[in-house]
């Protein structure tokens, strides 16, 4: 049976997780819990990361809402709520959602919008627009968004 890590042994292994990415505070705690750190000498760790600059959750969150609305698509609102399941912070989250260019997303949106409405085989222009309309509600964006980008074809 492998014996738990100690503070000594876990600190700069999440150090060393911590650099090879950006991280939210809860996922540095999962990541200790799965290592199987003892739940007292968790926060002290993470308070050491904080400290030494490996962990900083507006960075986090800031970084992670460019990244999902330039590389996947995301709406802020699938973004917000991908932040609040990580439990970033409110401040967090509103700094990070203000980081997204609001100019650069709308001309994003429209490209998508264009690419998704010629890729659609539905016949009925009615059932077409539909179809458009719930894929970019799902992706998170508001339904006055779309209707901008679909009207705008």
């Amino acid at each position: 049976m492998p014996k738990k890590p100690s503070t000594n042994e876990a600190l700069p292994k999440a150090r060393n997780y911590c650099a090879r990415q950006e991280r939210c505070q809860q996922e540095v705690r999962d990541k200790l819990y799965a290592w199987e750190v003892p739940a007292k000498e968790i926060d002290p760790i993470i308070s050491q990361l904080i400290s030494d600059g490996f962990l900083n959750e507006a960075r986090f969150a800031a970084h992670y809402a460019v990244s999902r609305s330039r590389q996947k698509g995301w709406g802020l609102r699938k973004i917000e709520a991908a932040l609040k399941m990580k439990q970033v912070s409110e401040p967090c989250i509103r700094a990070a959602l203000n980081a997204i260019d609001r100019e650069e997303q709308a001309g994003q949106l429209n490209k998508l919008v264009s690419k998704r409405w010629v890729k659609e085989k539905e016949p009925n222009t009615f059932m077409k627009r539909q179809k458009v309309m719930t894929y970019f509600l799902r992706k998170g964006y508001s339904s006055s968004e779309v209707e901008r980008a679909i009207g705008s074809l």
